[in-house]
């Protein structure tokens, strides 16, 4: 353990390698899954440094006890991108980490291997529209807290033809209110006002919000 932690220093030019590879892996990445979705400059940013600050704890620490230590901390980062960010984001993060991880420990011809067979596999996907679903929104209603939620709005759902499933339950306003979140595909891009107009006219007329954005989804 203490040869691995003081073992020989890494030279000026592993360094100067380690940190080009790894900002220029990392703004390709951020360009590549930034293809075709939304994505704020925050993430672009982290996206781009991720390989270079990783590349550079593997490197500087060296050895079998960097590389743990390097792997723990990465799925740390993950799991406190995974609260607020999407899965997309969440494995862009992991795939760059893991770029960061292979430059750090000399192996840039597998870096360039991974980066480009994972580059290729995003794109692909992304340009197929691989696993989205179309039409898909988050619908929060809000109704009185003695109203039973529980198949309230069922028969209105079916009307439309779109395919509902309660995500989230949560007492506003002093426990006098309820907001109940489904996730809702419809067969046509927006919600009709016919639809909106009945589930008004079943929640008492509070308050109804109909988003687009997967960031969106309730979390706990």
């Amino acid at each position: 353990m203490i040869e691995s932690i003081f073992s020989t220093p890494p030279t000026v030019l592993q360094i100067v390698i380690c940190l080009g590879a790894g900002i220029v892996a990392g703004i390709l990445n951020a360009l590549i899954f930034s293809f075709r979705s939304r994505s704020s400059s925050s993430f672009a940013i982290t996206m781009a440094l991720c390989p270079a600050a990783m590349s550079m704890v593997v490197l500087v620490i060296n050895g079998n006890l960097g590389v743990a230590v390097a792997v723990a901390g990465g799925f740390a980062l993950v799991r406190f991108r995974s609260i607020p960010g999407t899965g997309k984001e969440i494995i862009a993060i992991f795939i760059n980490m893991t770029t960061g991880v292979i430059l750090g420990m000399g192996y840039v011809y597998i870096a360039a291997l991974f980066f480009a067979v994972t580059a290729v596999i995003v794109l692909i996907l992304s340009a197929a529209g691989f696993g989205e679903r179309k039409h898909e929104k988050y619908l929060k209603i809000t109704i009185p807290e003695d109203y039973d939620y529980v198949g309230l709005f069922d028969d209105i759902f079916e009307k439309y033809h779109a395919k509902a499933v309660l995500e989230r339950i949560k007492t506003t306003n002093m426990g006098s209110l309820i907001d109940v979140t489904y996730r809702i595909n419809l067969a046509e891009p927006t919600v009709p006002k016919e639809m909106l107009d009945e589930l008004r006219a079943r929640n008492a007329n509070l308050s109804i919000v109909v988003t687009n954005s997967e960031l969106a989804r309730p979390t706990l």
